[in-house]
């Protein structure tokens, strides 16, 4: 096997030079978003892969589902830039690339639940390296500990299982994997490298999405330094900028709406149930058309879920008759049974239920989808909830020094509509995920 017809050099920028040469067990690579560092450790993987007709290759992430769509596709676009795809057999079920002739391959694990990886097989050959990707998605250095002594114990002489981790520094200065890459910053066995969009020397970005990071820079400069420059900038006290909720008198002329999803959070007894309607339009803003909203405090007789089936139904029928849109997709808690079953015993209606993560993965994908400009809300007498609450919307500043910091539960029903709306849509709104 060789790759001699490609000229590496001319795939890789300068800055990564380093990374190419170094020869330590461990690399983290740290980054802003299309700082090109998955490149490269595809690129050099995949190089070294055949070049040893033994060795085979393991690549993370913590969520099983997001592997066919990002660090798969990372490794096939490798072997393609290589032009070795006709020595490869892409298989989609399981997840693995294999090699014709020497039968080792590429396999592709979610760690869901890393205890389950125990059980894994690897066909012929040894484990060579180890890929983490998005390593700040995991919950912490016990998840990567027990992977590791999954495929690194099996005794390879002089050679070493290289492990390789990427990952986009969260902006919470103590979430773990920023403090575990500080505490690997003497440590002899790790190369560690950080990179960013700016140097990219030989033009691999696109002007469009140059433009777009130039929009971010526009809009949200703080973000933009997290996001593209990946840097840690702390949460603050505020949730949200408001200078990002861009108020409408009434629904623009030049930008049709192709279709509206809608969100619940709900409360029953002891808190409020909101729905809110989100219209997606022909630029891929987002506007909030409507805000429904009841809370039970201080009534004497409180809905029941049959009350609140009526509501949702009324509410969203009055939606489609007003815009005349399909409804696409109506997102609700996923710890929500009550008013979904109802709400499907008495119309027929399913609502979506969308699995809860980690509050401040949640809010910065909402941060996302603001920082581009692209939110926008009806100023109505409907709506006025749903900003009062965003404005009023904090971090708990007992929490804010752990690596998992919390909001302050208070009138935060419309936010959190909010956030399963666009966690529940983020391949539609063109979110990462």
């Amino acid at each position: 096997m060789n790759i001699q017809q490609v000229n590496i050099p001319s795939l890789v920028n300068k800055n990564f030079y380093d990374f190419w040469l170094n020869e330590k067990p461990y690399s983290i690579l740290s980054g802003g978003r299309s700082s090109m560092k998955s490149s490269n450790i595809s690129l050099k993987l995949v190089v070294d892969f055949l070049d040893d007709d033994d060795g085979n290759v393991v690549c993370l992430r913590k969520v099983g589902k997001y592997l066919s769509t990002s660090v798969y596709e990372q490794i096939k676009w490798a072997i393609y830039m290589l032009k070795v795809e006709n020595e490869f057999i892409f298989g989609k079920a399981p997840l693995k690339i294999t090699h014709k002739k020497t039968n080792t391959a590429f396999y592709f694990y979610g760690v869901d639940d890393p205890i389950k990886l125990k059980s894994a097989t690897i066909a012929k050959g040894y484990v060579m390296a180890l890929w983490f990707e998005e390593l700040a998605e995991f919950d912490g250095v016990e998840d990567i500990d027990i992977v590791e002594d999954t495929f690194i114990r099996q005794d390879l002489g002089d050679k070493q299982v290289k492990v390789y981790y990427s990952y986009n520094p969260p902006r919470n200065p103590y979430a773990w994997v920023n403090e575990w890459k500080e505490s690997k910053v003497n440590d002899p066995d790790f190369f560690i490298h950080h990179s960013t969009y700016l140097q990219d020397e030989k033009g691999f970005l696109s002007g469009q999405l140059l433009r777009k990071i130039e929009n971010y820079k526009k809009n949200d400069h703080d973000y933009w330094r997290w996001m593209y420059k990946g840097e840690i900038i702390g949460l603050g006290d505020m949730v949200y900028n408001m200078n990002h909720f861009h108020p409408l008198d009434e629904l623009p002329d030049d930008d049709d709406i192709l279709l509206i999803d809608t969100a619940t959070d709900t409360g029953h007894q002891v808190s409020a149930t909101v729905h809110c309607a989100f219209a997606l339009t022909k630029k891929r803003n987002v506007i909030l058309l409507d805000t429904w909203y009841y809370s039970p405090e201080n009534k004497s007789v409180k809905k029941a879920p049959s009350d609140l089936s009526k509501d949702f139904f009324e509410w969203i029928t009055k939606i489609r008759e007003t815009y005349k849109k399909p409804i696409d997709r109506m997102t609700v808690d996923s710890a929500e049974g009550a008013l979904r079953n109802q709400v499907f015993k008495d119309y027929s209606i399913r609502l979506h239920p969308i699995p809860k993560k980690k509050k401040v993965d949640m809010i910065d994908n909402v941060h996302d989808l603001l920082a581009q400009g692209r939110f926008f809300y009806l100023d109505t007498e409907n709506n006025k909830i749903f900003i009062e609450e965003h404005r009023k919307y904090q971090w708990d500043a007992d929490t804010l020094q752990s690596d998992d910091p919390k909001v302050v539960k208070e009138d935060d029903h419309t936010c959190d509509a909010f956030q399963y709306y666009v966690n529940d849509n983020l391949r539609k709104l063109g979110l990462k995920f």
